[in-house]
């Protein structure tokens, strides 16, 4: 299990929550096809670095915490985002043989999202702002 937690000032659900989005701030998924709005138990259609297509889905969604699952040939991952104000804790847990063969790949990775996700909610704070 890998766990981070940063503060961030904004909306972070509201970027949790647009799945169609998530590519452009998550460097592992290269598309996501479905509905724009997420709804628990709704499966999209992936696509991962380095092509591998698979499926995502919300498996939890309330204001102080969403889960997210996603999976591809040989790879799952059961992912959490808890929300309180500010603070924003991600944790995840993967399973699968390619998930053994990456372990090392996903070291930090919890940080790293977190950082991107600060980043893109400033950003589009910064676009209503305008």
């Amino acid at each position: 299990m890998e766990q981070a937690t940063l503060h961030i000032i904004g909306t972070p659900a509201e970027v949790l929550l647009d799945p169609l989005a998530l590519p452009s701030w998550n460097e592992a998924f290269l598309s996501i096809d479905g509905p724009e709005t997420p709804v628990a138990g709704q499966r999209y259609q992936l696509r991962v670095r380095p092509g591998l297509a698979g499926w995502l889905e919300y498996t939890a969604i309330s204001p102080t915490r969403i889960d997210i699952t996603w999976q591809v040939p040989g790879f799952h991952e059961s992912g959490v985002w808890q929300i309180d104000q500010s603070r924003v804790t991600h944790s995840f847990e993967h399973t699968g043989p390619l998930a053994a063969v990456l372990r090392r790949a996903y070291r930090g990775i919890a940080a790293v999202r977190l950082q991107r996700l600060s980043v893109e909610v400033g950003a589009r704070l910064a676009v209503a702002a305008q």
